[in-house]
C-alpha cells in the first residue's frame, strides 16, 4: 500500500545534496507556518515527510518535542543529527505508525500529493493529531513559478505516469486544498501562499540541489546523467544572475485544517 518503498529509494539517493542545499529554499514556508500555528514550548508535532528535518530543527528551536517520518532512510539519518532529541522513523503516511490523539500538530509540507491516497493519507494525519489540527503545504500553481520549467523538464526525461498518477501539482489549483480536506472529514480554516525562491549562488550549487529531487533522480536512471544535467542547465538559462547564480521564483501554498 502507498509508495515509501520507490519514494524512499530514489530521494535518498543524493541525500546530502538535498539536505544542504534545496530542502532550504523552503525555510520561509517553514517560518509562516510556526508562526501561524504559534508552535512553542513542550508542543508535540510529527512532520509527515520530513527530510532531512529542517522543519523539525526549526521546531525544536522553539522548544517544541518533534517526530519525523520519511520514505528515506538516508534523510532521516541527516534528520537525526540534526535534532538528536527527536524521534525520527521511516514508514508509510497512510499507515502511520503512531496512537490516535499522539501530537497537537501534524504537517506535511509537499508529502500529501504523492501518497497513493491523499485523503486516506490525510485522515491518518487527522487520527494522530490530539488538536486535530492539520497543516497541508504544496506548490503553489504552475502558471506562478518560474521552478515550473524545471519540473516540467524533469518529467519529460520519464516514461508517461499512469493518467491516475499523482503529480507534483495534483492539489494545487484554486479550492484543490480545500477539497481535499472536506473529503477527508476536516474543516478548511486558513489558506495562504508563501514565497520561496530557488536562489543559488552559482552553478554547482543549483546542479547539486536540482540534481537531488527525486524526479531528477529518476530523470538521471532513464536518460543519464549526462543528459539530464544538460537539460537542466538549459532549464535555468534564462534565469541567471548578473552574480553567476540563478535565480527563480517560486510559490507555496498552506492550508491549515481542524477535526
Amino acid at each position: 500500500m502507498g509508495t515509501a518503498n520507490v519514494q524512499g529509494q530514489i530521494w535518498g539517493t543524493r541525500a546530502k545534496d538535498w539536505a544542504d542545499v534545496q530542502e532550504s529554499v523552503a525555510v520561509p514556508l517553514f517560518e509562516a507556518v510556526l508562526q501561524e500555528i504559534a508552535v512553542g514550548t513542550n508542543a508535540s508535532v510529527l512532520d509527515i515527510g520530513c527530510g532531512s528535518g529542517i522543519f523539525c530543527e526549526m521546531a525544536a528551536k522553539r522548544g517544541a518535542q518533534v517526530s519525523g517520518l520519511d520514505a528515506s532512510e538516508p534523510l532521516l539519518a541527516i534528520a537525526r543529527e540534526r535534532v538528536q532529541a527527536g524521534n525520527f522513523r521511516t514508514g508509510e503516511m497512510e499507515e502511520l505508525p503512531y496512537a490516535d490523539r499522539a501530537f497537537d500538530v501534524v504537517t506535511g509540507f509537499n508529502s500529501f500529493q504523492f501518497a497513493a491516497d491523499p485523503v486516506n493519507a490525510l485522515r491518518e494525519a487527522s487520527r494522530v493529531s490530539r488538536t486535530g489540527t492539520v497543516v497541508i503545504a504544496v506548490f503553489g500553481k504552475p502558471e506562478e513559478n518560474q521552478s515550473t520549467a524545471y519540473i516540467r523538464a524533469m518529467g519529460s526525461l520519464l516514461p508517461p505516469p499512469p493518467p491516475e498518477a499523482p503529480g507534483p501539482f495534483a492539489l494545487s489549483a484554486d479550492g484543490a486544498l480545500e477539497a481535499l480536506a472536506i473529503k477527508a472529514g476536516l474543516t478548511p480554516a486558513t489558506v495562504k501562499t508563501v514565497e520561496c525562491p530557488w536562489n543559488y549562488p552559482d552553478e554547482k550549487t543549483a546542479l547539486r540541489g536540482l540534481l537531488s529531487s527525486g524526479p531528477a533522480i529518476r530523470a538521471i536512471q532513464n536518460k543519464g546523467e549526462e543528459v539530464v544535467r544538460d537539460v537542466v542547465l538549459q532549464v535555468i538559462a534564462p534565469f541567471k544572475t548578473s552574480s553567476g547564480g540563478y535565480y527563480l521564483t517560486n510559490n507555496f501554498r498552506y492550508l491549515i485544517a481542524t477535526a
